[in-house]
C-alpha cells in the first residue's frame, strides 16, 4: 500500500506479487497512476503490453549486444535472466529499465510479453530463461579505507566467469560487502558471471582499480593483506583479524609478484593429510570459500 502514485512492475509468480519501478530505455517513467485500480483490473489488463508481434528488431540487437563489454559501457546497461532474479532486482536499489517475459510472468507499462520463440532469440544463456531485464549498471563509491574496519577480497586477474560469479556470490554468504578487482579480472557483470552470483551482484559491491597503489595505500595504514601461498602458514594456525584485505590470485598463475610485494600474511591451505601426494593446488573459487570460512570462524 504505497501513498506515492508511481509506475510499477508487478510479477504475478508463485503465490506473490512483486511490485518493481520501471523506467523505459529513453530513462522516462510510465505505468498506472494508483496501485489499487492496477490490482483490481489485473486479470484483464493484457493491452498494457506489448505482445511478441510488435519487438522489434533493434531491441533484439541491443539485448543481443550486451554480451560485450562495449556495450554493456556504451549503454550503462547489464542483463539479467529469470523470474526469482528479476523478481529480487524489483525490491533492490538497482534500477529495471525493462523486462521482457513469457505470458502472465510481469505486468506493468514497460513490460513487454514475449514467446517462448522469441526469448529463445534474447537469451544470453544456453538455455533460455522465462524472462530478461535490462538492468542499469550502477556506480557505487569507492571507499579505500572500508579495510581498516571489514574484510574486503581483492581479486587479481581472475578471468574466469564463472570463477567470479561464484567468488561474488561467496562474499555475499560470508557477509563481506566490497570487492576490488584488477582491470584484467573478468567483468562482473558479464551475463555469465551475473548469472553465476544468484543474485549477489545485488548486494556485493564491486570495484576495479590498479591493485599496486589500493594495496600499497592499504600497507601504509597499517591495513593487514593476506594472501594464499604454497610456502605460506597454516591458515588454521594463524591469528586472523576481523578487518583486512584477503587477495585471491589468477587461475593459473596466482597472485602476480607486483601484487604479491604487498601481502603482509601469507597464508596456506593444507590438503589432508599433509604428507599426501594429490592435487597441487585448489579452484581459486574453493580457495576463496576456505579462507572466507576460517575467516569468519576465528
Amino acid at each position: 500500500m504505497c501513498p506515492r502514485k508511481e509506475p510499477v512492475c508487478i510479477s504475478q509468480t508463485g503465490s506473490f506479487r512483486m511490485l518493481c519501478r520501471i523506467e523505459a530505455l529513453d530513462g522516462s517513467l510510465h505505468g498506472d497512476s494508483d496501485l489499487a485500480p492496477l490490482r483490481r483490473d489485473m486479470p484483464h489488463r493484457r493491452h498494457d503490453r506489448k505482445t511478441a508481434a510488435t519487438m522489434t528488431k533493434a531491441e533484439i540487437q541491443l539485448v543481443r549486444s550486451l554480451a560485450d563489454k562495449r556495450s554493456r559501457t556504451e549503454h550503462g546497461l547489464f542483463v539479467a535472466e529469470g523470474h526469482k532474479f528479476i523478481g529480487e532486482l524489483c525490491t533492490s536499489a538497482l534500477r529495471v529499465r525493462k523486462i521482457f517475459a513469457l505470458e502472465g510472468l510481469f505486468e506493468g507499462g514497460e513490460v513487454e510479453t514475449v514467446s517462448s520463440r522469441e526469448m529463445e532469440r534474447l537469451s544470453l544463456l544456453k538455455t533460455p530463461s522465462d524472462s530478461l531485464a535490462l538492468v542499469e549498471i550502477p556506480h557505487h563509491p569507492f571507499r579505500p579505507d572500508t579495510a581498516q574496519r571489514e574484510l574486503v577480497l581483492a581479486l587479481d586477474q581472475v578471468q574466469n566467469p564463472g570463477n567470479l560469479g561464484t567468488i561474488i556470490r561467496l562474499a555475499d554468504w560470508f557477509g563481506i560487502p566490497e570487492i576490488v578487482c584488477s582491470p584484467t579480472t573478468a567483468d562482473c557483470y558479464n551475463p555469465k558471471v551475473v548469472q553465476a552470483t544468484m543474485g549477489a551482484i545485488l548486494r556485493v559491491k564491486v570495484h576495479y582499480t590498479a591493485l599496486e597503489p589500493y594495496l600499497a595505500q592499504a600497507r601504509e595504514r597499517n591495513i593487514p593483506v593476506y594472501g594464499t601461498f604454497l610456502e605460506g602458514e597454516n591458515i588454521y594456525s594463524t591469528p586472523l583479524t576481523p578487518g583486512g584485505i584477503v587477495l585471491m590470485g589468477n587461475e593459473g598463475q596466482g597472485i602476480a609478484p607486483a601484487a604479491a610485494r604487498h601481502v603482509s600474511h601469507k597464508l596456506f591451505i593444507p590438503p589432508y593429510p599433509a604428507d599426501r601426494n594429490g592435487s597441487e593446488s585448489l579452484n581459486v573459487a574453493i580457495a576463496t570459500a576456505v579462507v572466507c570460512a576460517e575467516f569468519r570462524r576465528q
